[in-house]
């Protein structure tokens, strides 16, 4: 069942109802690792579009954040969710998908950051919605097993916060007035906090 403002939305809306049923058809089955043990890999995009339909976001951007990992990480190409979807929707996806060919996570993270950059506030809003799922879920394994979420992480977790704190800084200076961006800086704080609250050999 998806959360209470997702639901909602699919409810009142044919478009994002279409893109529940897509990204449930595109996971189906695929799982991702938490830092704490796994989870279906469905949670994290109903989660990103909860987060977007707590702050009132249009109908294609919690479409397009229902989908926004299916290019990344399923079959499913652009064309085929503008032929579905059109081309918001599948514009939006398209800036918030990774280049792969990029083999440096360093530099991957960065083109993906001056694209989403250049992509205006609908991505943007989209991106702080990824970006503040994915840490929530890490703050809570950290506060389970501290540092030793590291060995179940695919960078190193001084790596991943850093990247955090790039992504943030581009979101300040292109979005500052989106309450996700404010969010996103709290719970980095947060994360930084039960670090040093944490002894390192805890867990």
């Amino acid at each position: 069942m998806a959360p209470a403002g997702v639901d909602a939305a699919a409810e009142r809306s044919e478009l994002v109802r279409g893109a529940l049923a897509a990204a449930h058809d595109a996971h189906g089955g695929q799982t991702r690792d938490t830092g704490n043990g796994e989870m279906q890999f469905i949670e994290h995009p109903l989660a990103v579009a909860e987060l977007l339909a707590q702050h009132g976001c249009e109908d294609e951007v919690l479409a397009a954040s229902l989908l926004h990992d299916t290019v990344e990480n399923t079959a499913t190409e652009v064309d085929d969710l503008r032929e579905r979807f059109g081309d918001e929707v599948a514009g939006l996806v398209g800036a918030l998908t990774e280049d792969e060919e990029i083999a440096s996570y360093e530099e991957r993270k960065e083109e993906h950051r001056r694209r989403v950059a250049a992509a205006g506030r609908r991505a943007q809003a989209v991106f702080a919605a990824d970006k503040l799922a994915n840490l929530e879920v890490l703050c809570d394994a950290y506060a389970a097993r501290g540092e030793s979420v590291d060995e179940d992480l695919q960078v190193p977790l001084d790596v991943k916060i850093h990247t955090w704190e790039l992504d943030l800084e581009m979101l300040c200076a292109e979005a500052p007035e989106l309450g996700l961006v404010r969010e996103l800086a709290d719970r980095l704080k947060s994360l930084r906090r039960l670090r040093l609250e944490r002894p390192a050999s805890s867990g």
